[in-house]
């Protein structure tokens, strides 16, 4: 998802989306937190609480081996994020803040 510069908030919506995109970007081997919170410019903390609450509706998975812990995206996720991204595309046609 593109940012202006200068818009300075994001909604939820936009956050989620922009999570989603990271970890869809890191493919099978998945992401990090510290990796997603970096990109996505969010606190450890902020990034855990969206990564969870993410897992918890199906859209990603946390899969942990013996030094880490990774996120990677789910078929449902992928399908969700495309359909944010439709909706984003429509709100930014017809100037709606999302």
């Amino acid at each position: 998802m593109e940012l202006s510069t200068k818009q300075q908030y994001r909604s939820e919506l936009g956050v989620v989306s922009e999570v989603l995109q990271i970890i869809m970007d890191c493919g099978m081997q998945g992401a990090i937190i510290s990796s997603i919170a970096r990109r996505a410019n969010l606190s450890h903390f902020t990034a855990m609480e969206k990564c969870q609450k993410l897992i918890e509706f199906g859209l990603m998975e946390s899969r942990a081996d013996k030094r880490s812990r990774s996120f990677v995206i789910t078929e449902k996720g992928i399908k969700f994020h495309q359909e944010i991204q439709k909706f984003i595309e429509i709100a930014q046609e017809i100037k709606i803040r999302y």
